[in-house]
């Protein structure tokens, strides 16, 4: 157990650790890659990892080394204390094998789902091999048949335990184009599936029921992939090279999350927060809590290796409920455990709907996020695609066991910061799948 006192405001500033998703899909796309691509930032954590012997697993060579710099803090920002250093994560080279190089191999996706889910679409197509792909207990208990169906369409050869689970098994074999209408929008899949299109023979097709985060797209497109956006779809063609530019991983806007909800919860906060990735198709967070009277400025705008990055600036704020479904959800499905916790703070009810997905995360986010909150004293009703959360001002607190879930377990961090009398947190340790060092980055804002 780790437990989490009330605290004091936070104050300081910080770059959060680098973009998971990018990371995980500048890897895959350097591997596919011909030469030799770098990248700066990458994320060094236990799932990032997983795909880092992926590619090497299927032949490509990857040298590492540390990076580090210091933050730059607003001149304008009087008693904000700066960090000695912000850890920027790994730089990468990336020696590539083609995209029909990879050559056969078993993979251990340890608790990755990105990878799980991304990997089959580019070794479904190399024609010659098989690779079987596993993980740990919590992969090998999340379905991956929202990649095979589609991609047994473009004649994909796979099998996986029940027809639905890992291990999958995978027989490389030439695939045809397809048009594939997706039920959920879904970004894993929607990428697994421009992987499985780029060796595809003719156009691929995907049609979004509601737009995804597209960083796959971005850097498909940066290294001469032939995609575009027509309408509400994603259209790929073959091709057969790929020449991956220099890739620049931003900060996570989804680790950051975590210090935007503690310092908006905890009285007299204010936090900066440095180089975070604000994608549009990952910002749902920002316009929900704005909507629901967070103080939150983005500033210094820019664009960074076809990445938009801003400084994000928050101070304590009361909150309001709110409503939260259709197109937000994809553009905040990692986040939305934390809307939850506000809501817990938040005058009025708060209802979250059109979630369904968040069942099929590192656990049943659903029933974790509501088990943990009611837990600390809150009101919550699951729902079959959701939650309602009745304002209570405030939680008390109590014990949580983050179920291995990494985000379930930085919840409780922040929860315990926020509460009454403390939180203590069962698996605490799941937060390293992708912010190791959240623990310290979290005691770096916290006033002395």
């Amino acid at each position: 157990m780790t437990r989490f006192e009330p605290s004091g405001p936070l104050r300081g500033a910080l770059r959060p650790p680098s973009d998971k998703s990018i990371s995980h899909r500048a890897a895959l796309i350097a591997a596919m890659g011909e030469g030799e691509t770098t990248i700066g930032g990458y994320l060094d954590a236990a799932d990032t990892r997983s795909t880092l012997a992926a590619i090497e697993a299927v032949g490509a060579r990857v040298v590492t080394g540390a990076e580090q710099r210091t933050v730059a803090v607003p001149v304008d920002w009087k008693g904000i204390r700066p960090p000695a250093h912000s850890e920027l994560g790994l730089g990468l080279r990336v020696s590539g094998v083609g995209l029909r190089g990879a050559r056969p191999a078993s993979i251990d996706v340890g608790n990755a789902g990105t990878l799980m889910r991304l990997l089959p679409g580019w070794l479904a197509g190399q024609e010659g091999g098989s690779w079987t792909l596993d993980g740990d207990d919590s992969i090998r208990r999340r379905p991956v048949d929202r990649i095979v169906v589609p991609l047994r369409r473009m004649g994909a050869n796979l099998s996986c335990r029940e027809d639905r689970l890992p291990p999958l098994e995978i027989e490389g074999t030439a695939l045809h184009s397809a048009t594939y209408e997706m039920p959920i929008a879904s970004a894993q899949v929607k990428s697994c599936l421009l992987f499985a299109g780029l060796l595809a023979g003719g156009e691929t097709r995907i049609v979004e029921p509601l737009p995804s985060r597209d960083h796959s797209e971005r850097m498909l497109a940066a290294a001469g992939a032939p995609i575009e956006r027509v309408d509400d779809a994603v259209v790929v063609r073959p091709v057969e090279r790929l020449e991956p530019e220099p890739i620049s991983v931003p900060a996570d806007i989804s680790s950051a999350a975590f210090f935007i909800v503690a310092s908006l919860l905890v009285e007299e906060s204010e936090v900066v927060l440095e180089e975070v990735n604000v994608n549009p198709t990952r910002t749902g967070l920002l316009t929900i809590l704005e909507r629901m009277g967070a103080a939150i400025a983005v500033e210094d705008e820019r664009e960074v290796g076809g990445e938009p990055l801003a400084t994000l600036r928050v101070r304590s704020a009361g909150l309001r409920a709110t409503e939260v479904g259709g197109a937000e959800i994809p553009l905040a499905i990692d986040e939305l455990p934390l809307v939850a916790l506000a809501a817990c703070f938040a005058e009025g009810a708060t209802a979250i709907r059109d979630a369904e997905e968040l069942r099929r995360k590192e656990s049943d986010r659903i029933e974790t996020v509501t088990a943990a909150l009611r837990a600390l004293g809150g009101k919550v009703e699951p729902t079959a695609d959701g939650m309602v959360i009745e304002g209570t001002d405030g939680l008390p607190g109590g014990k949580i066991d983050s179920h291995g879930d990494h985000r379930i377990a930085m919840l409780g961090a922040i929860a315990g910061l926020a509460s009454k009398e403390g939180v203590e947190v069962r698996g605490m340790d799941a937060a390293a799948v992708s912010y190791p060092g959240f623990e310290q980055d979290l005691g770096s804002l916290l006033s002395r």
